[in-house]
């Protein structure tokens, strides 16, 4: 099987369903399987110590699922136009992974949530790439046709999935956002079946 990795951080539930999303499209292909892991938040308190696992919802990733996984969708909500602090902690702290290679040639794709549509979205997907780019993975977008992209009027973006949740963070992830999900999560999937017969 290939695991295809949904490494996300959620602060009001929102990036987790978009996550749940994703990995339904992943598990529409054969050989694949969804793996959902999350990240602690950061503190600014430095006595601030999160449990090893978390009360509720995914676990914590750790940088063995990097090496384990065949592909990676990364999953944030924006903040201020960019990628939230835990997840880039997370990467800030993958060095060794980097000088190893382990995401090298692995397909990756990006999702995000934002309370406003023009809250970010997709300043927000590109930096959520960077590190990424960095690691050597190849990026998946969402094309217009056969999707949703060119006609949602809520989330969705060729960058990656998304969702708009509105000011009080409570609008539920419509048809067009599920699909645009379940797609990136399917072409990631598809691309790490190619790469694993093919390797670039």
């Amino acid at each position: 099987m290939h695991k295809i990795l949904i490494l996300y951080y959620s602060r009001h539930g929102a990036v987790s369903l978009l996550a749940k999303e994703v990995a339904y499209g992943i598990e529409t292909v054969e050989e694949c399987e969804a793996v959902l892991r999350t990240v602690p938040p950061v503190s600014a308190v430095c006595e601030a110590v999160e449990p090893a696992i978390p009360e509720q919802g995914d676990i914590y990733a750790s940088a063995q699922d990097l090496a384990d996984c065949s592909g990676l969708v990364l999953g944030s909500p924006t903040r201020f136009g960019t990628i939230a602090s835990p997840l880039k902690y997370f990467f800030d702290q993958a060095a060794s992974e980097w000088l190893a290679g382990t995401l090298v040639d692995k397909p990756a794709g990006v999702f995000t949530s934002s309370s406003s549509m023009h809250g970010g979205q997709e300043s927000t997907l590109l930096s959520m790439m960077l590190p990424l780019i960095h690691h050597g993975m190849i990026m998946v977008g969402i094309p217009y046709p056969g999707t949703p992209i060119g006609s949602t009027d809520t989330g969705g973006t060729p960058y990656g999935a998304s969702h708009v949740n509105g000011p009080d963070n409570i609008n539920p992830i419509d048809n067009d956002e599920k699909a645009a999900s379940r797609i990136l999560g399917r072409r990631v999937a598809n691309c790490a079946v190619l790469i694993a017969k093919q390797p670039l």
